[in-house]
């Protein structure tokens, strides 16, 4: 067709689809060394240009329109930007946005921040430190989007920000989540590892520091890992105290990457299932004096044991993933805290160069007039008759250089000198700036150099800042081999029980006191008892559905009922998916033993039992035995057992195989097809799997076989006619 121009689809996507990824990662998502990425820079840079280190607040709305100038992206993403970087919202360990008003908070989902007309803002007395010397050429400035600005590529950071306040960002194929750590702490390892790179950064970081405060659960090979390589995983959790007087408990601290409305859902959640019955009412009362969510407790609950299981299923503690990748120029780079220390230093260290660089330009520039005026003070009454005997004036500066063999730019500034200003005060109190200045001019050389001695420069810098604006650390730390992990059944009580399965998948606890007093059971129309299994508080119970996948519960979760009720309904407390059912149960504690599956293809599965067992609490395990072929039959046995197998093929013949499970090999896979147990021909199937044990023929031991695959062995017509019953 005119007009369509066939394409590869690789070839759009690298024209196309690239440079969008390239612009994300650059431009907008991973921060740089400075800390900030390019929507802080801007909007913090247009604070600056607005003077707002020095004046009062001013609307947020002002400073966003004015930020438009730099960022076009709309004023709602470049509000939601500053509202991160205030104060009020307490999402940074140091915030640069000193805030009022209200902006939300860092550790609530639902409350939202106040529009940009009613808040107000200035910059906090730490962008001092963030724009120092800007406008000495500290760093390199670019043009804005239309070309008629100037804004800076970084920020002349005096400190590594980067890794003093956290960070994160989504972009294309790749992230960042950057912790941070305590102000004080980064600076004194900062300080070390400029005098040895080969520094043990323990010694100086204790470990992440949160302006959420909490507990970290400190383990010495996770931190090692984070620190050299910035990447991995620890947990945080939540500080909380038991008041005795009201029997309850304060949570006064959580995790950085929580709520407090996911927190409270979550316990509400569990509390309606039934996993945790010790909790009379949960509310949120924080307030201005600070976050609190209060814990109504039953009587008699140990509150330390009930804070091990909100621990467990709840956000009070969550993992932080570490991923420190930066942008190093135009290249994204994981880095660890040295390799980071090391991108940062360089930075700086032409950062102070380029402001040394700056101050020997304007001195040099200051002493070139000097010199000029030296001249021509060592005989003043000569410069004044040149001037005064001079016709024109505009060869008044012709004049004075020809006279004292100075340049135009010298005999400027001679010639600018007030009438006033040439007596012997003046005289010499310029004459004797020359000599600072040039012992100025002399060290500024020497200091643009020497990489020591912009390093000692920096070193003072640090020790400064670290004085001026380091806080206590918010973050306590707690050694991982010292916290007392409570299981979840350690503080359940155990006790016997039976446990009986219905066709209708009803599933009812009953304790053995509770049977003797009445075992007459209440069951829906056309239901009937399927299984009834001996079990204990504690035991796993694991259900076996027909979609094979194996559910897994504790018997605990199950609330003790009478014969008299219904039970529980398993569809609703597994989550069943649409159409699936619950077809066995196996109740175990020690998950010894092994599980039969028969299929109707003849051949049989073993599985041990200890292939359901796993480290965490899963609930669900998917294909938990073979869909290959239909499922006839499947038997949890703890020892070796006899069972019968069929091989049918309609209307006439039917033969009965009687084996011991020893004879079927096992397979820890738990979708195994099994072996071939049965030898059937065309047209025949297997649809009887019963434990021998069950079965009433008169003479089972006739159709034993020990080995296997075998045809079976034909039975008479009363055996016929009572295993029809056996047939699936």
């Amino acid at each position: 067709m005119p007009g369509i121009i066939e394409s590869k689809i690789s070839d759009t996507l690298e024209s196309n689809y690239m440079p969008y990824t390239m612009s994300v990662i650059v431009s907008r998502a991973i921060p740089e060394i400075d800390g900030f990425k390019p929507s802080h820079r801007k909007l913090l840079y247009t604070m600056y240009k607005m003077k707002l280190i020095t004046k009062q607040r001013t609307k947020s709305a002002n400073v966003v329109g004015q930020t438009m100038k730099l960022n076009p992206h709309g004023d709602q993403a470049i509000y939601a930007t500053m509202v991160r970087l205030t104060r009020g919202h307490e999402a940074l360990l140091h915030p640069f946005v000193d805030s009022k008003g209200n902006f939300g908070k860092i550790t609530s989902r639902d409350m939202k921040f106040a529009a940009s007309r009613y808040t107000e803002v200035k910059l906090s007395p730490l962008c001092e430190e963030v724009f120092k010397d800007i406008d000495k050429d500290a760093v390199v400035f670019m043009d804005n989007y239309d070309g008629q600005m100037k804004e800076p590529k970084l920020l002349p950071v005096a400190f590594p920000n980067i890794l003093v306040n956290p960070n994160k960002g989504i972009a294309v194929g790749m992230a960042s989540n950057i912790c941070s750590f305590n102000l004080s702490e980064m600076c004194d390892a900062t300080i070390a590892y400029m005098s040895d790179e080969h520094i043990d950064l323990h010694e100086y970081i204790k470990g992440p520091d949160f302006p959420t405060g909490g507990d970290l659960v400190y383990d010495r090979n996770i931190m090692d890992k984070i620190y050299n390589t910035g990447i991995g995983s620890f947990k945080v959790r939540s500080q909380y105290h038991y008041v005795k007087k009201n029997n309850c408990i304060e949570i006064t601290e959580i995790p950085y990457t929580a709520t407090v409305e996911q927190i409270i859902d979550k316990v509400i959640e569990n509390i309606k299932a039934g996993k945790i019955k010790e909790i009379s009412d949960i509310r949120d009362e924080t307030d201005l004096k600070g976050l609190r969510i209060t814990i109504d407790l039953k009587r008699g609950t140990d509150p330390d044991k009930l804070m091990a299981k909100l621990f467990k299923v709840t956000a009070l503690e969550d993992s932080y993933s570490c991923n420190f990748n930066v942008l190093i120029g135009v290249t994204p780079k994981v880095l660890g805290i040295k390799g980071i220390l090391h991108e940062w230093l360089k930075f700086r260290i032409d950062c102070i160069r380029n402001i040394t660089l700056y101050d020997i330009s304007k001195i040099s520039d200051k002493l070139h007039l000097l010199y000029g005026l030296k001249r021509v003070l060592l005989d003043i009454d000569k410069a004044i008759k040149i001037i005064r005997e001079t016709e024109f004036d505009k060869d008044v500066i012709h004049n004075l250089m020809i006279a004292f063999e100075i340049d135009e730019i010298q005999a400027e500034f001679v010639a600018d000198i007030k009438l006033r200003n040439i007596n012997k005060e003046y005289i010499l109190k310029k004459t004797s700036e020359v000599d600072s200045l040039e012992k100025q001019l002399k060290d500024l050389k020497e200091l643009a150099k020497s990489d020591a001695k912009i390093k000692k420069l920096i070193a003072i810098e640090l020790e400064t800042i670290k004085k001026k604006y380091a806080i206590e650390r918010k973050t306590r730390i707690i050694e991982s081999d010292k916290i007392i992990t409570h299981q979840e059944n350690a503080f359940v009580e155990d006790y016997n029980c039976k446990l009986f399965f219905t066709d209708h998948n009803y599933i009812k606890k009953i304790t053995l006191v509770s049977l003797r007093g009445s075992d007459v059971h209440k069951l829906k129309d056309d239901d009937h008892i399927l299984q009834e299994l001996d079990a204990t508080n504690k035991s796993d119970v694991l259900f076996f559905s027909s979609m094979s996948n194996v559910y897994k519960m504790k018997a605990y979760e199950f609330d003790s009922i009478k014969a008299s009720s219904l039970g529980t309904y398993l569809p609703n407390v597994l989550e069943l998916e649409d159409g699936e059912s619950i077809i066995h149960t196996v109740v175990t504690t020690d998950y010894s033993g092994f599980m039969i599956f028969a299929f109707d293809n003849g051949k049989v599965a073993r599985v041990p039992l200890s292939s359901y067992e796993t480290k965490t609490n899963r609930k669900k395990l998917v294909k938990a035995y073979s869909d290959f072929a239909p499922l006839v039959s499947m038997f949890y046995f703890n020892e070796e057992s006899d069972i019968i197998l069929n091989r049918y093929n309609a209307p006439d013949e039917l033969r009965l195989v009687l084996l011991n499970t020893e004879l079927i090999s096992e397979k820890t896979t738990k979708n195994t097809k099994g072996i071939q147990i049965i030898r059937l021909k065309k047209g025949s199937i297997m649809n009887i799997a019963i434990e021998a044990s069950t079965c009433e023929i008169s003479n089972p031991e006739q159709y034993r076989v020990d080995k296997v695959p075998m045809s079976g062995t034909s039975i008479d017509i009363i055996d016929r006619l009572l295993m029809q019953s056996y047939m699936k």
